[in-house]
């Protein structure tokens, strides 16, 4: 059975708490091996992939979630009440939703994240904004991607905002980080997958690609990040370069968006092969 700790909800100064506080900063995830996820989406896939260490709840979110936490009994998950401060300190939104856990990191080394040949790879460089980092890792795994890969000064996928908006998806596939952007593009490459960039600079556009039937080959797409894109050097390791096409007014797409257009562009040509 779980430990439900239920008198005297915990408060901000409490130590447990204090602990997991550190969570919300890089250094402390790495420091500690673990990080928060936080909502019931992100604490339901937590709990259903065996991930989770503690989880804090306040009670008005424990009486939204009797689910969760009859799931949290089960897998012998310890169950602590906070007050709505604590709570409040372990969130990084406006409106916390009163219910967190800690967990262990899930990201991957490179070369474990690739060992399934996946035939579509979502790799991220340089991307600083973790929503869209976190939408992107949504989409990918909505996509059937095998992996997702954080390459260079990346966003840290175990950030709160990205975990949020993954909704639950950076449990769902492989995810790797390392700082060496050459390394992980020699890796994807040894992994069988072509080298496909989203730039919005260029002539050639998703439509030509579909039509020569290469999106259906194994690929590994390469997006950048949203202020400066891609340098010249990783463009130049590219095995092809593509737009997607505007039809309308609009000067362009977002990442999140331009990423799903392009996953699911490569998702639907391989399931016709």
């Amino acid at each position: 059975m779980s430990t439900v700790q239920r008198p005297g909800a915990f408060t901000e100064r409490t130590p447990r708490v204090a602990a997991a506080r550190h969570l919300t900063r890089r250094a402390g995830r790495e420091k500690a091996g673990r990080f928060l996820a936080e909502g019931a989406q992100a604490v339901r896939e937590a709990l259903l992939h065996g991930h989770v260490h503690d989880l804090f709840v306040t009670e008005a979110a424990a009486e939204r979630n009797a689910d969760l936490l009859a799931e949290a009994e089960r897998a012998r998950v310890t169950v602590s009440f906070v007050t709505d401060k604590a709570a409040s300190g372990l969130s990084e939104t406006i409106t916390p939703q009163g219910i967190v856990a800690v967990c262990d990191l899930i990201d991957r080394p490179l070369a474990d994240a690739l060992s399934a040949a996946p035939r579509l790879v979502a790799v991220l460089v340089g991307v600083a904004d973790p929503g869209n980092a976190g939408t992107v890792t949504r989409v990918a795994d909505a996509a059937g991607a095998g992996a997702v890969i954080f390459a260079g000064d990346t966003v840290d996928p175990h950030n709160g905002k990205c975990v949020r908006a993954s909704t639950g998806s950076v449990f769902h596939l492989p995810l790797a980080r390392s700082r060496d952007v050459p390394t992980v593009l020699t890796a994807c490459r040894a992994a069988g997958l072509r080298l496909v960039a989203a730039d919005g600079h260029v002539a050639r556009d998703l439509d030509e690609a579909q039509d020569t039937g290469e999106l259906a080959q194994p690929t590994a797409w390469v997006f950048g990040s949203e202020a400066h894109g891609l340098t010249a050097e990783v463009l130049g390791d590219m095995d092809s370069v593509l737009r997607v096409p505007l039809y309308g007014a609009a000067e362009s797409l977002n990442l999140a968006a331009a990423a799903a257009v392009c996953l699911y562009a490569g998702a639907r040509a391989q399931r016709r092969h």
